[in-house]
């Protein structure tokens, strides 16, 4: 860049190179935390991949052996070894060049390199140093030589791949050159779209990217090669769970409980995963499908239960991994049982929930129907149990009858209908009494309650006679139509003084199945 003549110019090109600086160094703590934790799980992984691929070359060689024409597989195995190394030593010399660039700049990493923190950790000189990294992958050409190595090794790794198989074979090593040139940032090439004024703490992760790159690439290679010679490394599952079909959990003493044991998603018994099964430490024999069937005949009812245990053989490291679990079923003797779910009594105008049992029979087998007074009705709802609605009293002496018949067993119980219980007339929570005239005008009139009574109904009172009696005065009357104070009512309530008395008379009320009102007595309150 041409140093500007003008003074105004200049300056707005310092103020601007300035604030670049700025922004390099403000880069927070948190980002460049962020890249040192990719790096190290990069770096994990890679040695993950390391141990993996060290297995298997013996593999190969091994299972190599069974035909003459499989050779030609296992002599390109330590080929793909030989590549791996040889990329994984070149990105290393690449990251010790960038390092010491940023650092003491002596051609080797060593602890003047680093710097450290008052937590006694170590960290990079120049992690935030991006002018090393410009000047030596972009300026000096390291970065394009790097790309051109790159493409150089995915070749090598190709070329160990058959013809036929090279169109459908993935390779995880591979160059984007693509989108450097999309970039709205205008990049001269790769190297200054992928380094270009990238501080050295945030390219560690990358060339440890491209390092874990190498060793996947060189994993997918031996797992080529293993499959060509018939050497299965991975298992065709990786997740398994234990489990039981049962083609009942519900059975009769002395009838016989049956069934199929089985990893789920598993392989079929001719497979190489080597899976064992056994229930309660007896072994089970499989069938081809790789499913055991477990019996038993138990002799007593009551709750059972069972352990089943898949051993499963990794074909790769030999290692066996037990899965265990656990399952139960119910031994019971056949029955049928009917029970009101509240009392051995139908009320008129409310749903009475019934439950109806038969061992060892299937729901849906269940056939129930009511008979007898009452007027009833029987529905069964969906969480298996039944409501009955009834319309009418049963005469003394009579019943409502619930009938159930259950393959071939046959069950009946009788059930008493009434009406609901007479409710109690009661204003707030006292019926009657003496109370002080500011609580008896608090409330707004008499309500009706069920008391000790287990169904969700709900009453009304329809109407009272209100009759207030005041020392040295004759008595004021007011007819009230329902529950609350209406009209000339109100007004009496509102005159209540110490002394006075009030008399509720002749109330009625009405209940869910009443046809009429009924008489619900009189409630007199005192006001003190």
């Amino acid at each position: 860049m041409s140093i500007p003549k003008e003074p105004r110019q200049l300056m707005i090109n310092v103020m601007y190179l300035v604030l670049t600086a700025l922004l390099a160094l403000n880069v927070s703590a948190e980002i460049f935390n962020a890249f040192d934790m990719v790096d190290k799980g990069l770096k994990n992984a890679n040695n993950s991949l390391d141990a993996e691929n060290a297995k298997m070359p013996d593999l190969i060689k091994t299972g190599a052996k069974k035909k003459a024409e499989l050779q030609k597989y296992a002599d390109r195995v330590d080929p793909a070894r030989a590549i791996s190394q040889e990329a994984t030593t070149y990105l290393q010399e690449i990251i010790t060049k960038v390092v010491d660039e940023g650092g003491n700049r002596n051609g080797k990493v060593d602890d003047d390199d680093y710097i450290t923190l008052n937590t006694g950790a170590k960290e990079l000189k120049g992690k935030r140093n991006f002018d090393a990294t410009t000047r030596l992958l972009v300026d000096d050409g390291k970065g394009m030589e790097l790309k051109k190595k790159i493409i150089e090794i995915r070749d090598k790794y190709l070329a160990l791949i058959d013809d036929a198989d090279k169109a459908t074979f993935s390779l995880p090593l591979a160059i984007d050159d693509k989108s450097w040139t999309l970039s709205a940032n205008k990049k001269k090439n790769w190297a200054d779209f992928t380094f270009g004024h990238m501080p050295i703490g945030a390219t560690m992760p990358i060339f440890s990217k491209y390092i874990n790159d190498v060793k996947a690439s060189e994993a997918a290679v031996l797992n080529y090669l293993a499959n060509k010679v018939g050497t299965t490394t991975d298992l065709v599952i990786d997740q398994f769970r234990v489990v039981a079909a049962p083609k009942k959990s519900y059975i009769i003493k002395g009838e016989q409980y049956e069934a199929d044991v089985f990893v789920s998603a598993s392989a079929s018994k001719s497979s190489n995963t080597g899976i064992s099964i056994a229930v309660n430490g007896r072994s089970l024999s499989m069938d081809e499908t790789g499913t055991a069937k477990y019996t038993e005949t138990p002799n007593s009812v009551g709750k059972r239960t069972y352990k089943a245990t898949a051993v499963v053989t990794n074909p790769t490291t030999g290692e066996k991994k037990p899965y265990n679990a656990e399952f139960e079923y119910e031994v019971g003797e056949r029955s049928v049982a009917i029970s009101a779910s509240k009392m051995n009594v139908f009320y008129i105008g409310v749903d009475n929930p019934v439950e109806i049992s038969a061992a060892g029979v299937n729901s849906n087998d269940i056939k129930v129907s009511m008979s007898g007074g009452g007027g009833g009705t029987i529905s069964k709802n969906p969480d298996g149990t039944f409501t009955v609605k009834v319309t009418s009293v049963t005469p003394k002496g009579t019943f409502a009858k619930i009938v159930v018949t259950a393959q071939g067993m046959n069950a009946s119980k009788d059930f008493r209908v009434k009406r609901i219980p007479n409710p109690t007339p009661m204003l707030g929570q006292k019926q009657g009494g003496s109370m002080g005239d500011g609580e008896f005008k608090a409330y707004p009139g008499v309500f009706p309650v069920l008391e000790n009574f287990d169904f969700d109904a709900k009453c009304e009172i329809t109407e009272f006679l209100l009759i207030r009696t005041a020392r040295r005065q004759d008595p004021e009357f007011s007819p009230n139509s329902g529950g609350r104070y209406s009209g000339k009512s109100g007004t009496l309530i509102a005159k209540a003084a110490p002394g006075d008395t009030y008399i509720y008379q002749d109330i009625k009320g009405r209940c869910p199945g009443d046809q009429a009102a009924r008489p619900l007595g009189t409630m007199v309150v005192t006001i003190k």
